[in-house]
């Protein structure tokens, strides 16, 4: 009869590399076993990778607490353990967030809250009656929110005659506009801007037509008979992913900095042309308080910024004379835009002289798309 062969009897150095591929609670089952593997599985090592995975913890943060990376992995736990499917995913984003803001929009910084405790949350809980999804109570843990001020926090938009900034609410703030009402039922704020009422809200229960943490703009249904009707911009399905990719595309640099600003235009990296040595590229960005879905209202802005390559020979500098747009709808209806100058203005470009404008657009169907040219003069006299 073959001999079977014992797990808590392989050698050490086996037995940790087959611990590493562990889970914390598979490890801690192990360490009930027998003293063998309970000492196996207070492995130093083993612990400090679990800290870096779910916590993020560094050699200095150990150092700080005095304690070995078990005590240190079980004392978080206490603390955090059921965000501990969010928690790494929500703090890289944070911090990457604020290393991204101290380089480039260091105001902000200082309008961020200290995170809320738990005791805190529940309050909020119990004050609006509805649970709090856990990746929303995981990121304000880390940080609740920020204070009112311009610029918010989660991006800006600004046109001759409009300006937008949102900031991303304190929980206690947030409870205080939170809805009851018919058609926005159990509906959360966000965001808040001060100069448009603008906010996105989080869904906390499935109803209305909405799914349990969704995120989105409201807009009132015009063509709806009931007064409370709304339409839906939805941003997110949960606030985890809401978050993330709005700190993905700050810190990828998908959105401009202007004026110590984060600007939510969307850069496509189609939308660039060369010709000889002028380049255009074009950003956009979809203005919710501005459009309606009931009737079909769409409104766009675009940002184009214009560039002359800084080795182009001084003889080919040139002005800008004219544009052209031809604008196809979901329909396939065409319309055609044709004038002098644009916003206005000639620029004169120059080598490594770049020049940029905002304007707007409305859109009557769910899609459609925008393409067109300029046309330009040399300053020698020879037509381009």
């Amino acid at each position: 009869m073959a001999e079977v062969l014992r797990l808590d009897l392989l050698p050490s150095d086996p037995l940790l590399l087959i611990f590493s591929f562990l889970d914390f609670r598979d490890l801690i089952n192990c360490s009930f076993v027998n003293r063998r593997l309970n000492e196996l599985s207070g492995h130093n090592p083993l612990w400090k990778n679990l800290c870096s995975k779910h916590w993020l913890l560094t050699d200095s943060d150990r150092m700080q607490s005095d304690v070995p990376w078990r005590s240190l992995f079980r004392q978080y736990y206490c603390d955090l353990g059921r965000y501990i499917e969010h928690y790494a995913v929500l703090k890289a984003a944070w911090d990457q967030l604020k290393a991204f803001l101290q380089q480039r929009c260091p105001r902000m910084i200082a309008s961020l809250k200290e995170g809320a405790k738990e005791e805190e949350l529940d309050v909020i809980e119990s004050q609006i009656g509805c649970k709090l999804p856990d990746d929303y109570r995981c990121s304000y843990r880390i940080h609740n929110g920020q204070k009112l001020v311009v610029p918010g926090l989660m991006g800006s938009m600004a046109l001759s005659n409009h300006y937008r900034s949102e900031d991303l609410l304190d929980v206690e703030t947030a409870a205080g506009g939170f809805q009851q009402r018919k058609g926005m039922r159990h509906c959360l704020p966000l965001t808040f801007c001060f100069h448009t009422g603008l906010s996105q809200y989080l869904s906390l229960e499935k109803t209305e037509g909405r799914q349990l943490s969704d995120i989105f703009y409201h807009c009132p249904d015009q063509m709806a008979q009931d007064p409370s009707a709304i339409d839906m911009f939805i941003t997110g399905s949960s606030f985890s992913e809401w978050f993330t990719s709005y700190v993905n595309n700050v810190v990828k640099g998908e959105y401009p900095i202007i004026r110590d600003q984060i600007f939510r235009y969307v850069h496509d990296k189609q939308c660039v042309a060369r010709t000889g040595d002028i380049t255009v590229s074009v950003s956009t960005s979809f203005l919710p308080e501005l459009s309606s879905v009931h009737p079909p209202h769409f409104f766009f802005t675009y940002r184009i910024r214009i560039e002359m390559c800084s080795d182009a020979l001084p003889e080919e500098a040139c002005q800008l004379d004219s544009r052209y747009w031809k604008i196809t709808n979901a329909s396939g209806n065409i319309e055609e835009v044709r004038g002098p100058g644009v916003v206005g203005e000639f620029p004169v470009m120059t080598p490594g002289k770049v020049h940029e404008y905002a304007s707007c657009t409305t859109f009557s169907t769910t899609w459609e798309y925008m393409e067109g040219h300029y046309t330009f003069h040399r300053l020698a006299g020879i037509n381009q």
